[in-house]
């Protein structure tokens, strides 16, 4: 799958996306939810059911297949990106900057300030960074970043040589 893979598009979730999202949110925050030693079994999959909204959760497809998910709802004056999950065979191939990209330029659109949480430690935190999202607030668990409208990511500066 190239980089921006044209195969990919986003579809309404319905309320019977639900066990499938759940399992694959299961799957992919299982290593950094262990490593933290937060992984529970059976709460992983219940916390997406108890905030799993289809009206505002878009499923990816890649040829007719389930490649992930991502929710953004609006709630306290922003929009908040949740359940941003792709399958570990799709990961690591330019799938989500692509789906972010699409994501933030509905919300830049609105004028809309975005904001998120990813786990400590987790890879997703780089991703976000490089899609313009800073850290507000953290603690020993979880990172709060935030993307006002058309934030571009700050690159460092080289240093001289």
């Amino acid at each position: 799958m190239p980089a921006n893979a044209p195969g990919w598009v986003l579809r309404s979730a319905v309320a019977a996306d639900v066990e499938v999202i759940a399992e694959l949110r299961a799957t992919v925050m299982r290593a950094d939810l262990e490593r933290l030693g937060r992984y529970d079994e059976h709460r992983v999959r219940q916390r997406l059911r108890d905030s799993f909204a289809p009206r505002h959760t878009s499923i990816i497809m890649i040829d007719r297949d389930l490649a992930g998910c991502v929710t953004v709802r609006p709630a306290e004056g922003r929009q908040w990106l949740e359940h941003f999950y792709l399958a570990p065979h799709c990961q690591g191939r330019g799938l989500g900057s692509a789906v972010l990209r699409t994501v933030l330029e509905r919300t830049d659109a609105q004028g809309t300030t975005v904001g998120l949480n990813v786990l400590q430690g987790s890879a997703a935190r780089r991703l976000y960074e490089r899609h313009g999202f800073v850290v507000e607030t953290q603690d020993a668990i979880d990172v709060f970043m935030m993307r006002p409208p058309g934030a571009t990511a700050s690159i460092p500066a080289k240093p001289e040589p």
